[in-house]
């Protein structure tokens, strides 16, 4: 089978529409041009080797993964609010994640709030009071039942004292 040439105007295209901030996937892409996405993907991969900014496995933002997210919290630290929003367009996100990213970044190295020690004998006692209040209910729904039937039995065939 022989390969298919495509001029470096349809590549380029293709690329920009991959590229931020139109972010569109390879399957998307495939799909409307014909080209495989076995090809798309290697273009991705040779355009992010040559410092072209691509979303990392042609996902949209909100599937950057951390160390993207990272490295746009890095670039982005002594820029203005000017850079920063110039930034976020040309990279397909918004300014607000961005914010997001960094409070993350900075809450990263923090520890852990510790879980409250189990306590076990207190934990198998609310076990058992929940069974007890299911059980009691069932008891007054049923209980509940047959005074209400007790009560229709009576409307419609009178009291047995009448007799």
């Amino acid at each position: 089978m022989k390969q298919r040439r495509y001029s470096a105007d349809e590549k380029a295209w293709v690329l920009e529409q991959m590229a931020p901030p139109i972010s569109r996937t390879v399957v998307e892409m495939a799909k409307q041009t014909g080209i495989t996405e076995v090809t798309l993907r290697y273009w991705r991969k040779e355009a992010k080797a040559q410092g072209v900014q691509m979303p990392e496995t042609g996902k949209r933002n909100g599937r950057w993964n951390s160390a993207d997210k990272f490295k746009a919290v890095l670039q982005t630290a002594t820029m203005s609010e000017a850079e920063v929003s110039e930034y976020c367009r040309s990279s397909g996100i918004l300014p607000a994640d961005l914010v997001l990213w960094r409070l993350a970044c900075e809450k990263a190295n923090t520890p852990a709030q510790q879980e409250p020690a189990k306590d076990i004998p207190s934990m198998q006692r609310i076990k058992e009071l929940e069974r007890e209040l299911r059980r009691k209910d069932a008891a007054l729904a049923e209980t509940a039942a047959l005074l209400v039937l007790r009560k229709k039995a009576n409307a419609i065939w009178g009291t047995g004292e009448d007799e």
